[in-house]
């Protein structure tokens, strides 16, 4: 079977992740045929809504670090094709269906949508600060959720379907019997109005969502170098090894205390 199956419900296309065994993980086959999907999806003339959820326990659980490990290097391996959701070129709407894990990429698969349902068994984590040298600092300020809440989700704690349901991250908790029937309704309601006023609306929402400040980007990118960089592969292979990772955290002990601040990254103007 693929890794990635597409349906199509008249204008509604369904993506849906198909690798249970691997809990959906973002490997190379399966963003790949992804990315094919989601290319497909915006330039069809047809397809209007898009639903993406997963098959099994997991919406996804992120990255594949079995395959990171066996290629020696953090993160995915650079996506094969041009990607129009991750790259914010989808002109349409689309919605997450979420029922399960959805953790690291995972989650940042389903902040990328529009509208999201969940199971109530969902859970959620940002993983980014287990797993590199910066946690994920914007995905609750996309979000526009409370700054504690921002910290708390930036260091890897994890959240469930109800909490972030009543934050408002999510539109609606169902039970697994109900979770693509509720998505498909919100489709039907999107195609049931005036097509220019979904589109239009689509774009101007999409603007509205909360941007972070570029001097803010450029120190998130010095903080990502601030750091013993083995340390990335060691918390990867102690995932693997079920262990308590042993981390070196610098290079020199003094680096600790040589930040990278705002003002020495500050992008001119």
């Amino acid at each position: 079977m693929a890794v990635v199956e597409t349906e199509y419900l008249g204008q509604i296309m369904v993506i849906r992740l198909n690798r249970p065994e691997r809990m959906n993980a973002l490997g190379f086959e399966l963003r790949s045929m992804m990315a094919d999907a989601w290319n497909e999806f915006e330039e069809s003339k047809k397809l209007e809504v898009a639903i993406i959820t997963g098959t099994g326990k997991a919406f996804c659980a992120g990255e594949d670090m079995k395959e990171a490990l066996e290629r020696g290097a953090p993160g995915s391996q650079s996506k094969p094709v041009d990607d129009p959701l991750k790259d914010g070129r989808i002109s349409k709407p689309v919605i997450a269906a979420i029922n399960g894990f959805a953790m690291g990429g995972g989650f940042m698969l389903a902040e990328r949508t529009d509208l999201r349902v969940a199971v109530p068994e969902a859970l959620f984590e940002v993983s980014e600060a287990k797993r590199w040298l910066l946690g994920g600092y914007y995905h609750a300020h996309w979000a526009n959720l409370p700054h504690p809440v921002a910290t708390e989700m930036a260091f890897g704690f994890r959240f469930t379907a109800d909490r972030l349901h009543q934050m408002g991250f999510i539109n609606r908790l169902v039970g697994k019997d109900q979770l693509m029937a509720e998505a498909i309704s919100m489709a039907e309601h999107l195609l049931s109005l005036p097509p220019a006023s979904r589109v239009n609306t689509l774009y101007m929402m999409r603007q509205m969502r909360p941007k972070v400040d570029e001097d803010l980007d450029a120190l998130a990118e010095a903080l990502h170098d601030h750091g013993e960089k083995d340390d990335l592969m060691e918390s990867r292979l102690a995932f693997k090894e079920k262990r308590k990772p042993v981390f070196k955290g610098w290079v020199k002990p003094e680096d600790r205390y040589a930040m990278p601040t705002l003002d020495s990254v500050k992008v001119k103007k």
